[in-house]
């Protein structure tokens, strides 16, 4: 009765999740390595670079970032397909420099800054099954071994050896089709679903719902066609993007031998002394230390986020609020990283700079969902944000850049997160606006002069307040021209006249404002203005969204119209400003029609969250529609390009990061 006979090693459940778990922590530890050489890279001629120096180094900073991004896509097919088969996704990982055996000798992660022997590195990672390529000077693995556990009579799940990347993802493929044939489909993915990460939360192809082998195995080759183990002539694939950039630096270098394109940052610098210091790299100059500490602080929490995402059943907002906020704080990260790379390590290492770790918290598991957990992000936020406003004095524009975003990221988290006890909870419904009852009788109020406050200036009349907000006004003169008797154009002194037409049309005209500069109260018990009965966003020919919905903009109330910036340009995004007619933006406002089922529900509240330096995140029912009034698309959740570069408009395609769009 003791006897046991285990299942072949690649269908039990317990090995595959474990070499899932690997795959994770390989895919997170890559994705680390590109952002420390990115954030390693100088910034134009500023930092010593020539004129075609300069723009080189821009776009290899764009692909690694890029690169970076697609890591991130690789780890969120992967965490979807460990959550698919019932287990609970990876997010934490050994902190650099790794031990040996936590990978096969043929695979060595390291932090270090970019030169050619970093770039070389990548491109021997990345590299196909037949490929000749070396691995970098110094990258080599310190000694010879091969990782055992491949054997079916052994029941702990150890690590097995693979030569590439490409091989490794080959091996999980079979594994999963291993185990869907002894125990089936249906039993082999089982898990949740609605704990996966997908479109609704994020903008990752990586993030798509595993539910089946199909879905599984298409996130897999997706990964291998991609990145790691792409074929030779896979056009786009990490492999090929790093030897064009090996091609340029062989070529300035020709042209210049002392080009330094990047910053001596450390290779796996550390924020204390260790116990073996010998060979090691630790941080002692104080802002060094200060930038790391909150750098790496910033990361630990977005793994904890992350980590909640995965904790908490989807569609929701509490799950997209837990993704935004991660992806804001690595928004965070990277200029600090950009100012580490530029600081003295200290003394003792006075040959290179300093460097972000990326420490790793103890344990990044997911806290139990609820309004604790919570709270432990809102506590988290507001001392993030208060580290980072200790950097403000040293006038360093990343460290302002980056205590910019942590207080934004600070007021969102305390804003948005509901730390209501879970009993006393409601399921009330969502307040709609106040409406006064027709019959009611008219507040006894003799007209008032105009005020002017928070840039919004009121003007009462006798049976209607008038409210114009010169920031969101982008003259489409429907007010100069339906109502020139209310709005006197070019005059001097008062120039709107609630009274001087009658109200019923006046309440028209202010309906026809695309951008919700004008609005109104009624002061006659009449009805206020109705609550759009579909969601709509017309995509205006070179020029901006006109949305039409009840309205939430970066969690506030923002009425029932507005028209949002995507040229880019704009100095009070998100909204228009008509800076698109400055710039001369060209942008067609009749993009080919997609997928237009009808949506069940056709209005709702629209959530539009601005990303920092991303595009507009855009949840609930929404029919966006050409200029002429054709449906291009019916969604319930998506994001809009605000860059102007997308060359998929009025989608977003990725092109912020590349361009190095700001939205402040």
């Amino acid at each position: 009765m003791n006897d046991v006979t285990p299942a072949p090693a690649l269908t039990q459940r317990e090995v595959l999740l474990h070499a899932l778990y690997e795959a994770a922590e390989l895919e997170h530890n890559l994705m680390c390595t590109y952002l420390y050489a990115a954030a390693s890279l100088k910034d134009g001629e500023r930092e010593g670079l020539g004129a075609e120096e300069a723009a080189a180094v821009r776009r290899w900073r764009q692909a690694l970032l890029g690169v970076a991004i697609e890591e991130m896509g690789h780890l969120a097919a992967v965490w979807n397909i460990t959550s698919g088969l019932g287990g609970s996704p990876r997010f934490g990982r050994a902190n650099f420099p790794l031990d040996p055996g936590l990978l096969p000798a043929s695979v060595v992660v390291k932090l270090a800054p970019f030169n050619a022997d970093t770039l070389q590195h990548f491109v021997f990672l990345e590299r196909p099954r037949d490929s000749a390529e070396q691995e970098g000077s110094g990258f080599a693995y310190e000694r010879s071994y091969v990782r055992g556990g491949t054997s079916g009579a052994r029941l702990t799940p150890m690590g097995v050896n693979y030569e590439t990347v490409g091989d490794f993802y080959v091996a999980l493929g079979e594994g999963l089709c291993a185990l869907v044939a002894h125990c089936g489909e249906a039993n082999a993915f089982d898990g949740d679903r609605a704990l996966q990460l997908s479109p609704e939360e994020v903008n990752l192809p990586g993030a798509r719902h595993v539910v089946c082998l199909k879905t599984a195995l298409a996130a897999f080759a997706a990964i291998v066609e991609q990145g790691e183990g792409a074929p030779r002539d896979s056009l786009g694939s990490h492999y090929q993007k790093f030897l064009g950039i090996r091609a340029e630096l062989r070529a300035l270098s020709d042209a210049n031998p002392a080009v330094a394109p990047a910053f001596p940052a450390a290779t796996n610098p550390v924020l204390r002394r260790p116990p073996r210091p010998e060979g090691r790299v630790w941080l002692e100059n104080p802002d060094a230390v200060a930038t790391v500490d909150l750098a790496n602080a910033c990361y630990g929490l977005m793994l904890r986020l992350l980590a909640y995402a995965y904790a908490v059943r989807g569609p929701s907002a509490e799950k997209s609020l837990a993704v935004d906020l991660a992806i804001g704080l690595m928004q965070a990260v990277m200029p600090l990283a950009e100012r580490a790379a530029r600081l003295p390590a200290g003394p003792s290492n006075p040959q290179c700079n300093a460097g972000v770790s990326f420490i790793t918290l103890r344990d990044s598991a997911a806290l139990p969902p609820g309004p604790a957990a919570r709270r432990v992000f809102v506590e988290r936020f507001a001392q993030l944000a208060e580290g980072a406003a200790a950097l403000r004095g040293s006038g360093d524009a990343r460290a302002l850049a980056a205590a910019d975003q942590l207080a934004s990221l600070a007021s969102r988290a305390k804003q948005r997160f509901d730390l209501t006890p879970a009993a006393a909870t409601s399921a009330a419904p969502a307040a709609r606006p106040q409406v006064l009852a027709t019959g009611a009788a008219p507040e006894a109020r003799a007209p008032e002069a105009s005020t002017v406050s928070g840039g919004v200036e009121t003007v009462q009349g006798e049976r209607i307040e008038l409210a114009f907000e010169a920031r969101r006004c982008i003259h489409s003169r429907f007010c100069v021209t339906g109502a020139p008797k209310v709005f006197l154009a070019n005059v001097k002194g008062p120039w709107i006249h609630p009274d001087a037409m009658p109200v019923e049309r006046l309440v028209e005209v202010a309906h026809a404002c695309p951008s919700g500069a004008i609005r109104y109260r009624r002061k006659d018990g009449a009805p206020e203005e109705p609550v759009p009965p579909v969601n709509l966003a017309s995509v205006r020919e070179g020029g901006p969204y006109a949305f039409r919905a009840r309205l939430q903009i970066d969690g506030a109330a923002a009425g029932f119209r507005a028209t949002l910036c995507r040229c880019g340009a704009s100095r009070n995004k998100p909204y228009c400003d008509g800076s698109h007619h400055e710039i001369g933006f060209n942008a067609t406002g009749e993009p080919p029609s997609g997928k237009t089922d009808m949506l069940p529900v056709r209005d709702g509240v629209l959530a539009i969250d601005p990303q920092a330096n991303g595009p507009l995140r855009v949840r609930g029912n929404l029919e966006i529609m050409s200029g002429t009034g054709r449906v291009v698309a019916r969604v319930t959740s998506t994001y809009l390009c605000r860059c102007g570069g997308s060359a998929n408009k009025p989608f977003c395609d990725g092109t912020h990061a590349k361009i190095g769009f700001q939205s402040a």
